[in-house]
């Protein structure tokens, strides 16, 4: 069976919820594609495909249900072509590319022409598959996309064009009859001059206008939707402004059709709706513009060209020609194109944007360097070692995108709901106008047009749509320039209901660059010669303990020895033959293990333990030859996160391979809950399924790949971002900058997102539970009251508004650590774990 790929497309025509669902249910049925997930706010469809050829299908469906994606075109020089043979391997290479529909290679002008979904192929993966097939490549001309703010701001002020459109035509048919009502005078001012007739013949003409121009696409996109059995909220539109236009056509044009009391005309009704609808979507679109600004700032973040040496001279060309190997020259004050390592020279570089560390990292030769980030005064040269799609930067804005584009468990609920709305509100504006006809007061057919009209317009589903994706897009947007990625969108949603907090303790709680500190010997035994030894062994190992020993070594020139057999002893330990003698260094249960009595030294192990060291023996041809004993210093942003997750309700274990006494000594120094010691790396999810008891939901934070089942086995995992590529693949939420802040920050931006989108739903079911009747008219038998169809078109664009306004909030969140609490200054020594 072919490996799942993910497809992201942007999808046009979306309007409300349930347009969500329309384009969910028409990809779910294709075979081979699942996992489907449709964001209205980013206006884009994601899901698992098993083979690129699916994505003509998912285009064609979304094409036939009427939401047809959008498809950009390329146009790239290929080299090295020479008869169709070519044509053809340079064809089915970029065929291949997920999310590209159609590819046109001609020979005679070496170029390949090639049409793919937006949103679903970067160049550099075109620019990819034809070097691999053995054709390089490179763009014709300037083709990068343009980035979907700007086509949102496009999108505005287009609507702002037909919004003012509207306006212009509609405000002299809203003068002419509302006047007429409203100013004392106006009707026989009217009747004097232009006359009735006239009057309403002028309003025929301009609303007429109005509907069959700037408000044409209501009709083009609701009647279709309609005809097929599926209204979305252009219908509702469309039918409601329809049915007050033709009402007023037949009372102008031919009035004896009508009850002499229901003779009266809705133009401006019609009119005005048409113009507070599209108000109301150029309002949006600018909002929605503004929902992606995290994700523009990221994009911004990428250098356009760099400098790569070519022949020894460098050279500028653009990032999308930059291979791994090529060697780039950085200048003072530039940003760095790709991710590398530094082959000469040396500075100091900016990396805030990518971790939130404000302090400049110090870079020289072997040193790694990744893209987005800034160089400071000084200049190097470094070796790409990840371009185009796989440098950090791109990763960590897939990340975002695909966070963006998640569903919440909270929006299946909006969904379910949504698939009957709309067809729904169409049975109870049929039935609101039954009623009316039936018992309504004369004008009766008068009444029940405006009711009916009102319940169709009111109930316009934007908002309910709108309410939980733009929260999540704004809120992983702004957690993400806090240095927090929610790899996985319901990881926002989780967060919520964690009880307790499990941290690791080695580069997690600690800085997990142990110093050797103690170094106790038995009798007999000398420190250079065990020293030497015992370093031979750890050199092997790639523990944090082991680089301790090893530099402990170095600083006191022990004498450097050859290994033999070197053997990993999972959770206890390392054996090695060195000079020809057995070497044992691990934990007292290694020790146990071996048969080995750690008799007089165990004394000297329990008081470093206590101590918050950890303690390890070393035994040199059976006999127990030292204890020695690393310290692992604690963050200093440790203890004031642990408070601050104290603050949040929530309680804090650490979960660790040392001993009971050591891991004690750090729970005391940072105020950690509850410690679960001794626990070997597989033991972790046990660990996890303990603190489980009683039905709590427990986030884990880790950052070793010993880390990564259970970062991937809790109800959130949590990784620290310097950690490995392993534990951040396993883990639901990376944490960018390297200690427990970012916890902080992830259950701010999670607690704040969950309030917000709590607050739309309320207000998007709320106003159409609560206008609904009103418009029906059930306030009209007690109090005389009927909602007139404009007012109806004016809450409805406004709930709309509210509720894309109140989830841009979001992006004034602070992070939590500095509005909560300084670090205070913690002990030093701490401790680092059993191996």
């Amino acid at each position: 069976m072919p490996a799942a790929q993910t497809i992201r497309m942007s999808v046009q025509n979306m309007t409300c919820a349930s347009c969500v669902g329309r384009v969910e249910r028409a990809l779910s049925a294709l075979e081979g594609v699942s996992e489907v997930g449709v964001n209205l706010a980013s206006e884009t469809a994601q899901a698992q495909i098993d083979g690129p050829g699916r994505v003509s299908e998912m285009i064609a469906t979304l094409d036939k249900a009427g939401y047809p994606a959008r498809t950009q075109s390329v146009r790239l020089n290929v080299e090295s072509m020479s008869c169709a043979s070519c044509v053809g391997r340079v064809d089915k290479a970029l065929e291949a590319v997920p999310g590209v529909v159609d590819v046109n290679v001609n020979l005679a002008s070496e170029t390949a022409t090639v049409t793919f979904a937006e949103g679903a192929v970067e160049l550099a993966d075109l620019l990819k598959a034809a070097a691999d097939a053995g054709y390089p490549a490179e763009p014709a001309e300037d083709t990068l996309t343009e980035d979907r703010s700007a086509r949102k701001q496009g999108e505005a002020r287009e609507m702002a064009r037909k919004t003012a459109l509207a306006a212009a035509f509609a405000l002299p048919v809203f003068v002419l009859e509302m006047g007429a009502h409203l100013v004392p005078g106006a009707h026989d001012l009217i009747g004097r001059t232009i006359g009735h007739d006239t009057s309403w013949m002028i309003q025929f003409v301009l609303t007429t206008i109005v509907l069959v121009w700037p408000g044409r696409a209501f009709y083009t996109k609701g009647f279709p939707a309609l005809f097929k059995g599926a209204p979305d909220m252009n219908s509702l539109v469309a039918v409601g402004t329809s049915a007050a236009y033709l009402y007023s056509v037949v009372a102008l044009f031919a009035p004896a059709l009508l009850p002499e009391t229901s003779r009266a005309v809705y133009f401006e009704a019609a009119a005005v709706i048409v113009v507070l609808i599209l108000l109301g979507r150029w309002m949006e679109a600018r909002a929605k513009g503004r929902t992606g600004a995290a994700i523009q700032k990221l994009l911004g973040l990428q250098a356009r060209t760099a400098r790569v040496l070519v022949d020894g001279e460098p050279q500028d060309v653009p990032i999308e020609r930059i291979r791994t190997g090529d060697i780039l020259v950085v200048r003072p004050g530039e940003r760095i194109a790709v991710d590398g390592e530094v082959t000469d020279g040396g500075s100091h570089v900016d990396e805030s944007m990518i971790t939130g560390e404000p302090v400049p990292v110090s870079k020289d030769a072997g040193d790694p360097v990744t893209g987005g980030t800034v160089n400071g005064t000084g200049s190097f040269q470094f070796r790409a070692t990840r371009v185009g799609a796989d440098t950090t930067l791109a990763q960590i804005i897939r990340m975002v995108e695909e966070a963006q584009g998640a569903k919440l468990p909270i929006q299946g609920m909006v969904d379910r709901i949504t698939l009957w709305f709309v067809p729904a509100v169409m049975a109870v504006a049929v039935l609101t106008v039954i009623v009316w006809l039936l018992v309504g007061p004369s004008p009766v057919l008068s009444y029940a047009l405006v009711a009916g009209v009102s319940v169709l317009i009111i109930a316009c589903p934007c908002a309910m749509g709108l309410a939980t994706p733009t929260s999540i897009m704004v809120g992983t947007g702004r957690a993400a320039e806090m240095g927090v990625l929610f790899r996985k969108g319901d990881a926002l949603q989780q967060l919520t209901g964690v009880d307790v907090v499990a941290v690791d303790k080695t580069g997690t709680v600690t800085e997990g660059r142990p110093e050797l500190t103690d170094m106790v010997l038995a009798e007999g035994f000398e420190r250079a010669e065990v020293l030497g030894l015992v370093a031979a062994v750890e050199a092997q190992s790639e523990h944090p303990i082991a680089d301790a020993i090893v530099r402990a070594a170095r600083a006191e020139k022990a004498p450097r020895h050859e290994v033999e057999g070197f053997e990993s002893i999972t959770g206890h330990g390392v054996r090695a033959t060195v000079a020809g003698r057995e070497v044992l260094v691990g934990a007292d249960r290694l020790m146990t293990r071996e048969g080995l009595d750690i008799g007089a030294l165990a004394d000297a192990e329990r008081r470093l333990a206590e101590q918050g060291r950890t303690a390890l023996f070393a035994a040199v041809d059976g006999r127990v030859a030292a204890v020695i004993a690393v310290s692992d210093p604690v963050k200093p942003a440790s203890a004031a996160a642990i408070r601050a997750l104290h603050d949040l309700g929530l309680k804090v274990a650490m979960i660790t391979g040392d001993k009971r006494e050591t891991a004690d000594a750090i729970a005391n120094e940072t105020g950690i809950d509850h410690v679960i010691a001794g626990v070997l790396p597989d033991g972790k999810v046990a660990a996890l399924d303990e603190l489980r008891a009683g039905g709590k939901r427990v986030a884990f934070v880790g950052d070793g790949i010993n880390d990564a089942p259970a970062l991937a086995h809790a109800d959130v995992g949590i990784a620290i971002g310097t950690g490995t590529d392993v534990a951040i693949e396993s883990a639901d939420v990376v944490l960018m900058s390297g200690d427990l802040r970012g916890v902080v920050n992830a259950f701010e931006v999670s607690t704040r997102t969950m309030r917000n989108i709590r607050q739309n739903l309320f207000w998007a079911f709320g106003y159409n539970v609560a206008l609904i009747p009103v418009a029906a008219g059930v306030l009209y038998p007690v109090f005389g009251l009927l909602l007139s169809p404009v007012l109806a078109a004016g809450a409805m664009a406004l709930s709309s508004v509210f509720v894309l306004t109140n989830a841009l909030r979001l992006r004034r969140v602070r992070p939590a650590m500095d509005e909560a609490e300084k670090l205070r200054p913690v002990a030093t020594l701490s401790a680092a774990p059993a191996e």
